[in-house]
């Protein structure tokens, strides 16, 4: 029993002294882990949030690298949606062809049973106890009937109406052969229109002075409507030749073979709904013009500007007056020698010196100063934009200040007081800067706007204060400028404009543009005619 209770006592004593030694440290840990975890939490709290804007910036660059990289193999790339369509409209085509061969069908056999129906109509059968004049006129009958029956027999059967032939479904490849239809019908219009514009501006010397002395000739021997027509023939037979094989090339202006790209049948839903969007951007251009053409003839005659129209209607008294009191012939003569002067002479002189024509050209005046029902509109409903009139306009009258959001033009963008955008973007056009240069987030993407002036290209930050992010181009720096597809994501499908200088090592993209090709032509026209500016001032310098 007592070697029991020594080990007993003995156990309790090391029991204590083990609970000593482990409540020390247990209570130092415990102190430590809180030290920890409050100073974690604090740490935690006082990390920025730009974090994941930065990582968010990241993610954005490199999915553009990307897509940079992998532009090249999206062109390999083969589908298979292109294969099935085709097959299911050619079954589609096929149920068509059964169809109209079963119409066919049953209107065949509906015109042979009305045939019988027609024999009532006939004139009687000749009978054997008629006399000879009887006989006659039976003969003479049957022949009427043979000849004019038939088409006297249209006026009493009504026409069958007719169902409106169902509307085509939409389609991407029969909406760019429509249109490639369209450009080849119009291609004779515009190759005249050409060879007019050639004659008239002395394209070739040697031809325009030949076409000169004879329509002015015909028009003093008073041949000038048989000169016209033999032309008109002359045209005609031309064409039966060359419809014919023959290789006859009758044009002042040498014809440029655009390349035909051969069509393509397996367009993915994004190729094909870009085809669409592009072919209704050219179709809405060629509207807007011809709208553009209708509102300014209609105002013309409707004395919108009585300035304008007062010149037509004094020229068209002039006209009349004219016409009552001198002779056809002599009249004739007047207005072919007049045309043929205006013609081939003074357009000559205008298009020389565009300064002459805004002063002295009537017709040019004319409709240049005539303004479309938009620009009516827009000047009765001027929207709050980005034009202002200047407070220091010049005494000479009329220079107007042209101003952003930040202040002036030519303050905002460091740029001559001279340069203002110009018609085509008063108002800019929204886009994004992608400067691949840059790494940062901030320098690599750049929302804002893009003005095009008389010699710079100029960008303007819509997220920034300052002028240090913006971008200011010169048109002569631009080495090379082409159409540019970013990411589909983005606004206006990833239709964008690269643009590449001297100063840059990879070309600058400005993308995200709904209106990428009025954009581009406008920069394009306005490049050329620098370009040509600094290239006819370069001799004189030297």
């Amino acid at each position: 029993m007592r070697r029991r209770l020594d080990r007993i006592r003995n156990w309790s004593h090391r029991r204590d002294d083990i609970m000593e030694l482990s409540e020390s440290p247990n209570t130092s840990d415990v102190e430590y882990s809180e030290e920890v975890v409050s100073g974690s939490l604090s740490a935690s709290q006082d990390e920025p949030k730009t974090d994941l804007n930065e990582v968010k910036g990241h993610l954005e660059i490199t999915l553009l690298e990307k897509h940079f990289l992998q532009e090249e193999l999206k062109k390999l790339r083969e589908e298979e949606n292109g294969v099935e369509a085709l097959r299911q409209e050619l079954e589609r085509e096929r149920c068509r062809n059964i169809e109209l061969e079963q119409k066919l069908n049953d209107i065949i056999d509906v015109r042979l049973d009305e045939l019988p129906s027609s024999d009532p109509k006939a004139p009687p059968p000749r009978d054997a106890t008629t006399t000879g004049n009887e006989d006659a006129y039976s003969r003479f009958q049957r022949w009427l009937y043979d000849h004019l029956g038939v088409d006297f027999d249209d006026f009493h059967t009504q026409p069958a109406e007719e169902a409106p032939a169902p509307d085509e479904p939409l389609s991407a490849r029969r909406l760019t052969e429509n249109m490639r239809r369209l450009k080849r019908g119009m291609r004779p219009i515009t190759s005249f229109l050409r060879d007019l514009s050639a004659l008239s501006s002395w394209y070739s010397v040697y031809t325009t002075a030949i076409a000169f002395t004879v329509y002015m000739y015909a028009t003093w021997r008073g041949w000038t409507i048989s000169m016209f027509l033999f032309l008109a023939v002359l045209r005609l037979s031309l064409n039966y030749l060359i419809a014919r094989g023959w290789r006859i090339q009758w044009s002042i202006v040498p014809e440029v073979s655009e390349p035909v790209e051969p069509p393509r049948e397996d367009l993915t839903v994004s190729e094909k709904f870009q085809l669409v969007l592009h072919v209704a951007q050219r179709a809405q251009n060629i509207f807007g013009r011809m709208a553009d053409i209708l509102e300014k003839t209609k105002n013309l005659f409707m004395w919108v500007e009585p300035q304008l129209t007062k010149k037509l209607y004094v020229a068209l008294w002039v006209s009349f007056i004219a016409s009552c009191l001198l002779p056809y012939k002599l009249l004739g003569f007047i207005i072919g020698v007049f045309v043929g002067i205006k013609f081939f002479i003074i357009n000559f002189i205008f298009k020389s010196c565009p300064k002459l024509r805004q002063r002295y050209d009537t017709a040019h005046i004319v409709w240049t100063g005539l303004p479309t029902d938009l620009q009516r509109r827009e000047q009765a409903n001027p929207s709050p934009g980005r034009r202002a009139p200047g407070s220091g306009d010049d005494g000479g009258g009329g220079s107007r200040c042209y101003s952003t959001k930040r202040g002036a033009f030519h303050e905002v963008f460091n740029v001559p007081e001279r340069e203002r955008p110009l018609a085509v973007c008063e108002n800019g056009w929204r886009c994004c800067l992608i400067n691949r240069d840059k790494k940062t987030p901030a320098d690599y993407i750049r929302n804002g706007v893009l003005y095009v002036t008389d010699n710079y290209l100029c960008f303007e930050c819509s997220r920034s204060s300052s002028s240090k992010r913006d971008k200011v181009i010169k048109l002569l720096d631009i080495t090379e400028m082409q159409k540019y597809k970013v990411l589909s994501m983005l606004p206006g499908f990833g239709m964008g404009i690269s643009i590449a200088t001297p100063f840059t090592q990879k070309p600058m993209v400005f993308g995200a543009m709904t209106n990428r090709d009025e954009v581009f032509d406008a920069i394009s026209a306005q490049r050329s005619q620098v370009v040509a500016m600094e290239m006819a001032a370069s001799p004189e310098t030297s």
